[in-house]
């Protein structure tokens, strides 16, 4: 989930998040490091759209912070578009990560996932601001990964675990680092199409504030 501010003085259109993590496998230095990922792999294709009569450069503002201390009641409460909340844990009853819905401020991270530059974070991002899965997951022959593909897809070999064994088996499909964010994925957001109040500030994704207890 983000805030959305909109400067057609400066030709801007920035979306803020700030990712929240709580949980026994969660700490600062994690938090700080996924949030760095997260707005380099968003702002990599420095993408620019018309809104309005405005041409504005997209850009995402990311920042992490650990909540030891975070409450049920303080996720609950919460009214800032800004704020989505990730409990971090080494064990996932479904043993991947997660957001509660297309669209939404919270979710649950398996630290495993998060190692060696796999872009879960970023992926998982894309969740929060309203991206699902493509629904055709054999990707073959058209070159580079888009964020929001699985783990799992069918891919060219260059973007396999392993390069050299057959698209489907063991190794032989999308290494989660491989992908990256394209231009394709800041237009399905469709910001342009968002309502921007006289400030200039807009909403995307939604609240669905939920604690999770570890699995």
């Amino acid at each position: 989930m983000g805030e959305v501010w909109l400067n057609t003085a400066e030709g801007t259109l920035t979306v803020v998040s700030v990712l929240i993590l709580y949980g026994g496998s969660a700490d600062q230095e994690l938090a700080e490091r996924i949030a760095f990922e997260v707005e380099e792999a968003w702002n990599s294709p420095a993408v620019t759209l018309p809104i309005g009569k405005d041409t504005c450069g997209v850009r995402f503002s990311v920042a992490g912070l650990y909540r030891p201390d975070l409450t049920v009641d303080e996720i609950h409460a919460n009214l800032d578009a800004r704020n989505n909340y990730f409990r971090v844990e080494d064990f996932s009853r479904p043993h991947i990560s997660f957001v509660d819905e297309i669209g939404s401020n919270t979710g649950y991270f398996l630290r495993d996932n998060l190692t060696n530059g796999s872009l879960t974070a970023a992926h998982e991002y894309g969740h929060t601001i309203g991206l699902d899965h493509p629904s055709v997951l054999d990707i073959r022959g058209q070159g580079q990964p888009g964020i929001m593909y699985p783990r799992g897809t069918w891919v060219d070999p260059s973007f396999q675990w392993d390069p050299a064994v057959p698209a489907g088996v063991v190794g032989g499909t999308l290494n989660p680092a491989r992908r990256r964010v394209l231009r394709s994925d800041i237009l399905d957001l469709g910001l342009e199409r968002l309502s921007f109040d006289e400030e200039g500030k807009g909403v995307l994704g939604a609240f669905t504030n939920l604690y999770h207890n570890r699995h």
